[in-house]
């Protein structure tokens, strides 16, 4: 492994005020084991569920993390539109969402003497808004930048495993790594591709364990039974999920050398 390598420590998406406080917990610990280098969470469930707010973005940044990536629920407060307002906010959205609306969906990330690029890119299939091919819109940022950078992150926000393992290899060669968010359940697929990019479909979640993708199990039953259409709601405590993953990247050839999922359990 060469001596100068990259650790990379990567957050599924986090649902809501228990997701925020597992992180939260989780952080300290994981921080002293893996050393990361640069820290990146999902954040489009942060506030209560759906969406952001500037508190629970500097609640969480204010304990280690240091850069979001998100997806179409991002839009969910309307005070996101603010935020998208400071362009050095470390916060992206899907690129693939096009100019007609705020915010970006690729950022340059400097980490010590090295420069890092992140993207965030959106599925299509089984997804109601109309967005811009990922495939062809991760080409055109590709080639918008050049770099040099020790290592390119793509945040691949998706519903369909079968689009997601396409994209990686896609991208195979290109980036660092392609690591799915959005379904909160995670898989076991990770690898690295031939080309020296890692694949994951789903990094998971972090929130309430006891839960349907981190929302209150009797809210989520109620809608499938066609009993009522009560909003979503997340109770504040309970066992909690820290679904992550670290990476270890090679910054002369921004390859990863090795991918590791993280699960952690605990009370908040």
């Amino acid at each position: 492994m060469p001596s100068q390598a990259l650790s990379i420590l990567f957050f599924g998406d986090i649902v809501g005020k228990p997701g925020r406080k597992a992180v939260i917990a989780a952080l300290p610990e994981l921080k002293k084991k893996y050393q990361p280098d640069l820290v990146i969470a999902n954040v489009e469930n942060l506030a209560h569920g759906i969406g952001v707010t500037k508190k629970t973005l500097d609640e969480i940044k204010s304990a280690g993390v240091e850069f979001f990536t998100s997806g179409n629920h991002i839009w969910g407060k309307p005070e996101v539109y603010d935020i998208f307002k400071d362009a050095d906010y470390p916060l992206i959205r899907p690129d693939n969402y096009g100019t007609s609306v705020p915010g970006t969906g690729a950022r340059e990330v400097r980490v010590g003497e090295h420069t890092l690029l992140v993207i965030n890119l959106h599925g299509q299939v089984f997804i109601p808004e109309e967005l811009e091919n990922p495939f062809t819109a991760l080409d055109h940022i590709l080639t918008d930048h050049r770099g040099p950078y020790a290592g390119i992150i793509v945040d691949f926000h998706a519903e369909a495993t079968s689009e997601k393992v396409a994209f990686g290899w896609h991208s195979d060669g290109r980036v660092s790594a392609v690591l799915g968010t959005h379904t909160h359940v995670p898989t076991a697929d990770e690898r690295i591709l031939p080309q020296g990019t890692a694949y994951l479909s789903d990094v998971g979640m972090c929130g309430l364990r006891n839960s349907v993708i981190g929302i209150d199990t009797d809210v989520i039953l109620d809608k499938f039974r066609g009993v009522d259409s009560r909003a979503h709601e997340i109770t504040d405590h309970g066992e909690a999920v820290v679904n992550a993953v670290i990476l270890t990247i090679d910054p002369t050839t921004g390859h990863t050398i090795t991918i590791d999922r993280i699960q952690q359990f605990l009370t908040v």
